[in-house]
């Protein structure tokens, strides 16, 4: 049996120094997610609106390929680990955040649900998770906050390790893409869906994306955040030994949208049929 694993820290402040665009650790996220941040993340996410957008995408995604456990590697405050378990499934939620995690157990008890948690680093999974799943899911442009290629390769491996031997793994990102090479442009209409709730980065280069988010009562957060690109991600993927993958826009095949908010990799684990 997985134990909960809750606790919260002292700190009430966002802290980046006297330089927060040279702060680029991946273990930094553990500070980022402060208790007032965290309290305000249910507001960003819109939960309303982002189910409308997102519709039964996921749910239909893992019901195609047969999936019957998932585990949440980027439970966050548990908007899609509660939508998976009302639908059917099985679910762990794990979260490198003790705040986050809090918050998902609250939020699951608030829709009569009992969620069952872990806290994990992603790169020490199987260290603190013995079970094996159909699917594993990373959402939330939760992944680019690992900032080395070695943590990357190392998460990925572990997510690998944790799939059956016909296991699927589905991981979000922004269009970082579009980012670096355009600016930023976004309508918010499938992830960040808050009303009155800014999410717009203010420093951008290579190797780091710093965000904004700036809510009605005027308080402001940051996360600092690797910028990955599309085809760099599916790379990884593949040299780790994902067999197939493929990558949808906002919910769409990448053929059918140019410039799209976020992209969606759905990697699986086993040749396809007829595959070599």
């Amino acid at each position: 049996m997985i134990q909960q694993q809750v606790r919260r820290t002292e700190s009430q402040n966002q802290d980046y120094g006297l330089e927060p665009t040279a702060v680029r650790e991946t273990s930094k996220y553990k500070t980022e997610y402060i208790q007032g941040f965290v309290d305000k993340w249910d507001a960003l996410i819109g939960w309303e609106q982002r189910a409308q957008g997102e519709g039964d995408f996921f749910i239909d995604l893992l019901r195609k390929k047969g999936v019957k456990r998932v585990l949440d590697v980027a439970t966050g405050t548990g908007f899609h680990s509660i939508r998976l378990i009302k639908a059917g499934f099985e679910v762990v939620s794990a979260d490198g955040s003790s705040e986050m995690l809090a918050k998902a157990f609250e939020n699951g008890r608030k829709h009569d649900l009992v969620l069952r948690t872990v806290q994990s680093d992603w790169r020490w999974l199987n260290r603190d998770i013995h079970e094996k799943f159909d699917a594993l899911i990373c959402l939330g442009n939760s992944f680019t906050h690992l900032f080395t290629e070695r943590d990357r390769r190392k998460a990925l491996a572990e997510f690998y390790s944790m799939l059956r031997h016909d296991g699927v793994l589905i991981l979000d990102q922004r269009n970082y893409d579009m980012i670096l090479d355009q600016g930023f442009q976004t309508q918010h209409k499938y992830y960040y869906c808050g009303r009155n709730v800014k999410a717009e980065p203010e420093y951008v280069d290579d190797g780091l994306a710093r965000f904004r988010y700036e809510f009605p009562d005027q308080t402001v957060y940051h996360l600092n955040m690797f910028p990955l690109r599309k085809d760099y991600t599916r790379r990884l993927m593949a040299e780790v030994g994902f067999q197939q993958i493929n990558t949808y826009a906002d919910f769409k095949e990448t053929d059918h949208q140019e410039e799209p908010d976020f992209f969606i990799h759905l990697a699986q684990k086993s040749y396809e049929s007829g595959n070599k």
